[in-house]
């Protein structure tokens, strides 16, 4: 029999003495990697693998088909900060007061620290954590990613930016010489953990070159990595670089070309960011997760065909989004998922995945979603989820339980759609179903009652009509005619 070295009878003389548990935690942790790659205001018909005729995005359709697509994928608001809420939170945002978008001139706001964010859940199993682009969920101090469980930010806290720093900086040091009182926050420097950089590079190839370096620092570490990847593409303003327009020869409105080309500079990050997965070994252990913040708005080159509706609205086009999980150890390639996901399910579905723990009390709005995914079945079969977007005078709202989704919009009816048959929402069923109305109706109101008053509105005109008002008006907007 060969004898042991030194160094191997030490480790077993250790073991037997101390115990296996008290020796430490294997290099190796066969936990996945998390990377969610979202991208902002990107409509329904965007990408080639959800539709899209005229703008190719070959390296995402490559994830999608290695993986499962949902063609019912929700985010929780139709517009950007709630929304962003909802993935950190795990809640509706109007749980928590946080059902608008915060006020670029009050930046000592932000998402209720009360709430233990998703980032800081991982981070406590072990996870090495970060986030890369738009964060718009609080500006101040105490709301910094680098305080709700990021180890790594590089981007900017507010809700946009310019993409061409040639531009934005100029700008920004022509204000600083003046002394400006206020500097607009898409022309302000980005930041990493804290400390302004001096960017050089169009936003959208700095925010994928970052995540490349993250995935690198994280290949020499012995834990596995959460990174969001919060692209403000396609996102006003509408600034392309001119390589990338140019692959669409065939598209000939102006606005949908520079959409494209801001939506293929999306695509070729991804492909970067796919090689730096590959060559430090990471990627067949990596469950990627691709959707966008809510849907398109058209008159910025936006398609949601074949949604009716645009960013903020309650109806399809406002919040269903493309999605694809692609995780090469666990997702068989080419499947098709029709059934309801919800962006609400992300925080337990990567708690789970990532086994840590969920602070004891933390209410959540979703579910791990991932046994139902590899067992092919309904995560939400008979529950009914809701949308709530807040106007100046009026409460639009919808609720969908399995094929029925109910809408209210303005100082309309409320109406009746089979959207698993009528997916555009053309025609409404509501005489045929008055019960399935009046039950979907009923719920939402009671799921109302625990709302709680915004904390914040988006512009002093939002506080003051939500004042004059008396908003929100759910007696109204609950009422059936």
């Amino acid at each position: 029999m060969q004898l042991l070295n030194k160094k191997h009878l030490i480790f077993v003389l250790l073991t037997l003495v101390l115990g296996c548990e008290s020796v430490a935690t294997p290099v190796d942790d066969s936990r996945p990697n998390i990377l969610f790659i979202l991208t902002d205001d990107m409509g329904y018909a965007d990408v080639s693998f959800n539709g899209s005729k005229d703008i190719q995005t070959p390296s995402l359709d490559e994830l999608a088909e290695g993986g499962i697509t949902f063609s019912a994928a929700y985010m929780a608001h139709p517009f950007c900060g709630p929304s962003r809420t909802a993935l950190m939170t795990g809640r509706y945002p109007h749980k928590i007061g946080s059902q608008f978008n915060l006020p670029n001139t009050m930046p000592n706001l932000g998402v209720p620290k009360d709430e233990t964010f998703i980032s800081t859940v991982l981070q406590k199993s072990g996870y090495f954590t970060g986030v890369v682009g738009k964060w718009h969920i609080g500006e101040g101090k105490e709301f910094h990613p680098n305080q709700r469980g990021f180890d790594e930010f590089y981007g900017f806290t507010g809700g946009g930016h310019d993409y061409f720093p040639e531009r934005f900086n100029k700008a920004y040091n022509n204000l600083k010489a003046r002394n400006a009182k206020f500097i607009p926050e898409y022309l302000r420097p980005l930041e990493h953990n804290g400390v302004e950089v001096e960017e050089q590079e169009y936003i959208t190839d700095a925010l994928s070159r970052e995540a490349v370096n993250f995935i690198n620092k994280a290949a020499k570490k012995d834990d596995p990595f959460f990174l969001y990847l919060a692209y403000n593409a396609p996102h006003t303003p509408m600034q392309a670089l001119q390589k990338d327009m140019d692959m669409f020869p065939h598209i000939t409105d102006q606005k949908r070309k520079v959409y494209a080309g801001m939506v293929y500079a999306v695509d070729r990050g991804v492909a970067r960011i796919v090689e730096a997965l590959k060559q430090n070994k990471q990627f067949e252990n990596t469950l990627i997760v691709f959707a966008s913040d809510n849907g398109g708005k058209p008159n910025t080159g936006a398609n949601n065909y074949p949604l009716k509706g645009r960013k903020g609205d309650v109806h399809e086009g406002g919040y269903r989004t493309p999605m694809f999980f692609h995780w090469p150890k666990q997702i068989k390639p080419n499947q098709k998922n029709d059934f309801r996901l919800l962006s609400l399910d992300l925080y337990p579905t990567f708690a789970a995945l990532g086994e840590a723990k969920i602070p004891e009390g933390k209410k959540l709005d979703g579910k791990n979603v991932f046994p139902h995914l590899m067992n092919g079945t309904d995560p939400h079969a008979g529950e009914a989820s809701y949308t709530l977007r807040h106007r100046g005078y009026s409460s639009d709202a919808s609720a969908r339980r399995d094929n029925w989704k109910a809408v209210k919009t303005g100082d309309n009816n409320w109406v009746l759609y089979d959207i698993e048959k009528d997916i555009a929402e053309t025609t409404d069923v509501s005489a045929q179903h008055p019960d399935i109305l009046r039950d979907l109706v009923l719920e939402m109101e009671g799921w109302s009652w625990s709302n709680q008053e915004p904390l914040w509105f988006h512009n002093t005109e939002e506080g003051y009509l939500w004042r004059k008002e008396g908003m929100p008006k759910f007696h109204e907007t609950f009422k059936l005619k």
